[in-house]
């Protein structure tokens, strides 16, 4: 199973979609049912996430900062989080 088609599987299983871009730009345009909590907010907001074992996917435009939101998430807990890349690496996007 490819990258792509492990996410696709982590949100058709109920995984928590989270843009960690500015608001701004989730506003602009956005994964259906992802859930806006920009990067530098994530500690303060990670209660909105849910519960740690659940699987958790991250994007924002290119990767990088989902790429620093997982690990953040990943210092906090979570067991299952994946940094999906930029908004347009997105399944069906």
């Amino acid at each position: 199973m490819g990258f792509f088609n492990s996410v696709e599987q982590k949100i058709k299983e109920g995984a928590v979609v989270v843009d960690v871009r500015t608001m701004d730009e989730y506003e602009d345009e956005h994964f259906p049912k992802a859930i806006n909590i920009p990067v530098n907010e994530l500690s303060a907001r990670v209660a909105e996430i849910g519960p740690k074992d659940k699987p958790v996917v991250l994007y924002c435009a290119s990767g990088a900062r989902s790429a620093m939101g997982a690990r953040i998430l990943k210092a906090l807990g979570f067991s299952d989080v994946v940094n999906a890349g930029g908004l347009y690496d997105m399944p069906g996007f």
